[in-house]
């Protein structure tokens, strides 16, 4: 029987927002998640030493768009955050992203302003019209001594495979500053969830109309869901068309293996993140969760990562490969009633968070606008 109109396969960002916009014109809405948790990446939970971790790494919220802005805040009171990352590059430790102090500090020079800076960038950069791949993106922008000191074997790492071999885009978004300024991110709003982000995903799926199904694994009960309005997929697109286009290989993604440890005093490392872009270790950074918020403990808690192949997939590896064998699937998707493909895994596209949140947001609002426009038309 019949209980709801829209399925939604997927309980993360762009999940629980599609969830909730239905939910709130009346629409019965059914999410299946196969994991055991809501939040999809974003899930956090209080560990045993009373410290809000992420299960899948840390999620930094910042955007310029007011109304992303305004939509989060109906679900969750924010405190401000404004991320900043340390590199230990050799025996220095140094800001990311790359700024006037991270030069000074790592090649002895006094540059002191804008000017110099953009002086100190221009001697050393190899100019690039139209960077072709990762490597001229970088050497385009800051040269190579940063590229081999900061951006070569940490891109290794993370992607197995070097600048060269990934699209320009990857690392042109990356950005270098020419003050001082050690903020990761320079947006208007830059915050945390109070609480995490669990707790805001339990409000934002906190509807009569809204049921969630965990430890459900759309493609081994599909066959019971085919009565809907509308169904909205946010896994990997492959795994949707049965890999049918995987005689041309498989889309790849990493995945990233944590490695918990704790650590029997106060503090392990002088910020919450640490990357470590050499060669020295095989992890990409160290996450020490207990600087989110001032939490207090006698412990604490750090989190090593390793980019790797296989588990569950994270980030699409954007190249002229993938990007073709997407086509394929995007063009399959296309064809399709009633079925929509949302989210970063969907779209083999990486999205910041509050792009996930917009993207949805926008689905939805032009959906219900071509709904809208159909009723109508059938009016008159």
């Amino acid at each position: 029987m019949r209980n709801f109109d829209i399925l939604i396969i997927g309980c993360g960002i762009s999940g629980a927002v599609l969830a909730e916009r239905y939910a709130s014109v009346g629409k019965r809405v059914l999410v299946l998640e196969r994991r055991n948790h809501i939040g999809g990446n974003c899930y956090d939970y209080v560990d045993e030493n009373g410290i809000l971790v992420s299960k899948y790494g840390a999620h930094l919220f910042h955007t310029n768009d007011e109304s992303v802005w305004e939509y989060v805040n109906r679900f969750a009171s924010w405190y401000p955050w404004e991320h900043k990352v340390l590199a230990r590059v050799g025996e220095k430790t140094v800001p990311i992203p790359v700024n006037i102090d991270t030069v000074n500090m790592l090649f002895g020079k006094s540059i002191q302003g804008e000017e110099e800076m953009s002086q100190w960038l221009e001697k050393n950069r190899i100019p690039f019209k139209n960077p072709k791949n990762g490597e001229e993106a970088v050497l385009n922008r800051v040269g190579l001594e940063l590229y081999e000191k900061m951006f070569k074997h940490y891109t290794k790492k993370q992607w197995d495979k070097f600048p060269a071999e990934l699209d320009a885009s990857v690392l042109e978004r990356i950005p270098v500053r020419l003050n001082h300024d050690d903020r990761y991110f320079s947006d208007t709003f830059q915050a945390l969830p109070a609480g995490g982000y669990t707790k805001m995903f339990e409000k934002i799926l906190a509807h009569e109309n809204i049921e969630v199904r965990l430890n459900t694994d759309y493609f081994d009960v599909m066959h019971l869901y085919k009565n809907y309005d509308k169904l909205f997929y946010t896994g990997p697109i492959d795994r949707y068309f049965e890999f049918k286009h995987s005689l041309c290989e498989k889309l790849e993604y990493r995945s990233i293996n944590f490695v918990t440890e704790t650590v029997d005093r106060p503090f392990f490392q002088e910020n919450s993140v640490v990357n470590y872009p050499g060669t020295e270790v095989a992890f990409t950074r160290i996450i020490e969760y207990k600087h989110f918020g001032n939490q207090r403990s006698n412990k604490t808690t750090i989190v090593k990562e390793f980019t790797v192949d296989d588990g569950e997939p994270y980030y699409p590896v954007p190249n002229p490969r993938n990007q073709h064998i997407f086509e394929k699937y995007k063009a399959d998707a296309e064809k399709l009633t009633d079925v929509y493909f949302v989210g970063r895994l969907a779209n083999y596209k990486y999205f910041n968070m509050d792009q996930a949140f917009k993207n949805a947001l926008d689905l939805f609002t032009s959906l219900e606008e071509v709904c809208l426009e159909h009723l109508v038309t059938a009016g008159r």
